[in-house]
């Protein structure tokens, strides 16, 4: 299957399908389509569902299945990159509801992180997802992306949110921000993540909670008579 990524940052993601290929993509994310391509919702089960519930991905998937060759553009919810992964390599662990799409024979997971700190406090949430099997995944990031590869026992301090994905075989804990002036005026919270390796780690610019918390300061304040 052929994919194209353009139009950055409202970014889509056009998947050209031959006869009998199909996809599994995120409730809402198809822009437009072929004729030829034929659309069917799944929920996966009861278990299915319950991973995804708590995981904050929409209950159900489309799956789309090509009848004939033809073209299939799914659009991401707010602006920002979107990436494609090969867990028939490697498994990747990302940010909860980063899924966009993926080939049939990719399975998604809920990941509990080792420590439960890393989650509570690093921003990146106690929950994360785990893609593997074989193919594809297509996955959301906010903002532009940036790769760094670690090598063993290597860290990288990250602020948090700005976590998108890693490779499974890193892991991931807090550090608490030394000094109180730093916490009280430094504007970057009381914990940072910390990613450690080996493995790849792709960090993203621009994280949706912090493109909320910019944009409220310039929303009009209502009263109520």
């Amino acid at each position: 299957m052929k994919f194209e990524i353009k139009n950055q940052p409202f970014t889509i993601l056009t998947l050209h399908m031959d006869q009998g290929e199909s996809v599994k993509c995120q409730s809402g994310a198809m822009a437009w389509m072929s004729d030829g391509i034929q659309m069917e919702t799944k929920t996966g089960g009861l278990g299915g569902m319950f991973k995804k519930a708590i995981i904050g991905e929409s209950l159900a998937l489309n799956h789309y299945t090509a009848q004939r060759a033809g073209e299939l553009t799914l659009a991401k919810q707010c602006p920002g990159d979107i990436m494609m992964f090969n867990v028939s390599e490697k498994p990747i662990i990302a940010q909860k509801t980063s899924f966009l799409a993926s080939t049939d024979g990719v399975n998604m997971d809920i990941f509990l992180q080792r420590k439960a700190a890393a989650g509570f406090f690093g921003g990146e949430g106690f929950l994360m997802q785990k893609f593997s099997g074989a193919g594809y995944v297509w996955l959301e990031i906010d903002g532009a992306a940036q790769e760094r590869e670690l090598a063993a026992g290597e860290k990288l301090i990250v602020d948090s949110g700005y976590v998108a994905a890693m490779e499974a075989t890193c892991s991931m804990d807090i550090q608490t921000v030394k000094g109180l002036s730093n916490v009280i005026l430094g504007g970057e919270g009381l914990f940072n993540t910390v990613v450690t390796g080996p493995g790849k780690v792709w960090l993203q610019t621009m994280p949706v909670n912090s493109l909320a918390m910019n944009l409220f300061q310039y929303m009009p304040i209502s009263s109520s008579n």
